[in-house]
């Protein structure tokens, strides 16, 4: 009979199966995640809760009590600090199991344990779905004419004939510079010419 037989012998023995626990919670508390089998979940998690509760003491205690099963100092001042102060208005239940799969080698039932409300579940909360009924459009106040800026009426093609027309002019410009340039230098050579001649 199994009179006072809480949780599974999971085939260790008590100090082997008490050191996989051990650093089980200790995963647990710092990743806040972790994936195990089914058996082992349920007993990770009684540990890992009572740890917690530990936190939310926070005497001196206390502290002793769960560096008895934490193994790490800074994992402890976590539990202390952070963990006890998330779950500071919840009476228990920090923990939550998932049953995910099958382990494919043999076939075990796999779980993910993790902490409730972590920093990942606020992340990835579905934001909140407007009610359900009828919809009423906002109204929008107009502004008046004199208030908004004076916008430039006109299309691109007439921004683009008005430039076709300023390089047009630009063209015709240097063409009359071009024959008055000429003009001068046809003027400047008869001079010239009429020069030599009359000293001849």
């Amino acid at each position: 009979m199994r009179h006072r037989v809480v949780a599974g012998v999971l085939g260790r023995s008590p100090s082997h199966r008490l050191a996989m626990y051990r650093n089980m919670v200790t995963s647990l508390l710092e990743h806040e995640r972790i994936e195990t089998t089914d058996a082992k979940a349920k007993g990770v998690r009684r540990l890992a809760e009572r740890m917690i509760t530990l936190g939310k003491r926070g005497d001196l205690h206390a502290r002793r009590r769960a560096l008895r099963v934490i193994r790490s100092r800074s994992i402890t001042a976590k539990v202390f600090d952070d963990l006890a102060e998330r779950f500071r208005d919840r009476p228990g239940g920090y923990t939550r199991i998932i049953k995910v799969r099958n382990r494919v080698g043999d076939s075990a039932p796999m779980s993910i344990i993790e902490l409730v409300g972590g920093a990942d579940e606020k992340s990835a909360a579905p934001a909140a779905k407007p009610k359900k009924g009828r919809v009423v459009a906002k109204k929008v106040p107009s502004k008046e004419p004199d208030d908004e800026p004076k916008k430039k009426t006109g299309s691109k093609k007439k921004a683009t004939s008005k430039k076709k027309a300023t390089s047009k002019k630009k063209a015709a410009s240097k063409k009359t510079d071009s024959k008055a340039t000429s003009k001068k230098k046809t003027k400047k050579k008869a001079a010239s010419k009429k020069s030599t001649n009359k000293k001849k």
